[in-house]
């Protein structure tokens, strides 16, 4: 379920029968201790007795009202979701949000987008990724709330090292277990079919350079898009590019000329940036609003033709580390690279 990160958390939410303070007591009982790190077949952690008791109980409780149910039925994906993050206070989230920043070492944001899931018998859920398309979440906290699980009752997480292989990692579906993990293009996942209801309270995260906001701008940046409006100094290099570079290539690097030419850059600022996005040559023309430019256009065009990527990320923030900020640039500036 993709959901619009416009915030849509309330404080102290009424979550029924005065419950609200038992989450609100998260300093009583220290929350997501000692996980346990796993980097195989990508990187995730998993955490036993994750909540107390009373935190598990408003949990629960969640899946007992008259919710807004999204129910899937597709041949990959069978389940039913519903957003209860107006119903989780806070102060809860907050505490969250801070074990997250400390667990995975990303730089999140405030916003929390919680999710009830419930899988009902029959139903399963197909190997897939979540990667993190622009202005999608970075990562995801999983709590398991089935009592008494057994074995036969089916709904095991299973991780995989591609799409085509066998399980190397199952996770059990056992009450008041957590499994986090970071959103990637390789994180395949699934869910075995269930013989008896799960349920599943899902925590999603933002990272702070990837947020509904920076969505927001890179979607107006490329608003009908056209490559017909870029300069005629470009058909040369672009029409050499496309005769032996994959379509994929010089689609995204005509993005990022397009990034440019919105921008208000010159002509030969678009053929640089061209250029270094289709690999053609590395951007180091000694200007530096020229070199940030390129970096950035190149960058918010992989995005909205890709995804988030976290080691091209820290390679942009890396290069542009000492750079000053131009006024031109400062709206895609602070939002693709926030303090």
């Amino acid at each position: 379920m993709r959901l619009d990160g416009s915030g849509c958390v309330l404080p102290d939410a009424d979550v029924g029968g005065g419950t609200a303070a038992e989450l609100h007591s998260v300093g009583a009982q220290p929350l997501l201790l000692q996980p346990n790190h796993h980097h195989i077949p990508f990187p995730f952690f998993c955490v036993g007795s994750a909540f107390s008791e009373d935190q598990c109980a408003v949990l629960e409780a969640l899946f007992l009202q008259t919710n807004d149910w999204q129910h899937r039925d597709g041949a990959f994906y069978r389940c039913s979701l519903c957003d209860v993050s107006v119903k989780i206070p806070v102060s809860f989230q907050a505490e969250i949000v801070a074990r997250m920043r400390a667990m995975t070492r990303l730089p999140l944001v405030d916003r929390v987008v919680v999710t009830a899931q419930r899988m009902l018998p029959g139903q399963v859920i197909g190997i897939h990724s979540d990667r993190p398309l622009l202005g999608y979440e970075i990562a995801r906290l999983v709590v398991q709330l089935n009592k008494e699980w057994q074995p036969d009752h089916g709904g095991v997480l299973e991780l995989f090292a591609s799409p085509e292989g066998k399980a190397v990692f199952t996770v059990d579906p056992e009450y008041n277990t957590a499994f986090g993990f970071a959103l990637h293009a390789e994180s395949y996942h699934g869910v075995t079919e269930v013989t008896q209801p799960r349920k599943t309270v899902v925590f999603n995260f933002w990272h702070v350079a990837n947020t509904p906001e920076l969505a927001a701008y890179v979607q107006a940046l490329f608003a009908d898009l056209h490559f017909s409006e870029l300069p005629a100094a470009l058909d040369p290099v672009a029409s050499s590019a496309e005769s032996t570079l994959p379509e994929e290539t010089t689609f995204r690097a005509g993005t990022a000329a397009i990034a440019l030419q919105r921008l208000g850059y010159d002509d030969a600022t678009i053929v640089t940036g061209y250029r270094h996005s289709a690999g053609l040559a590395v951007c180091d023309t000694g200007d530096a609003e020229t070199d940030a430019a390129v970096l950035l256009a190149d960058w918010m065009a992989y995005l909205y033709r890709d995804s988030f990527d976290l080691t091209r990320w820290n390679s942009l923030r890396n290069k542009l580390d000492r750079v000053e900020a131009v006024s031109r640039l400062m709206p895609a500036w602070q939002l693709c690279l926030p303090e």
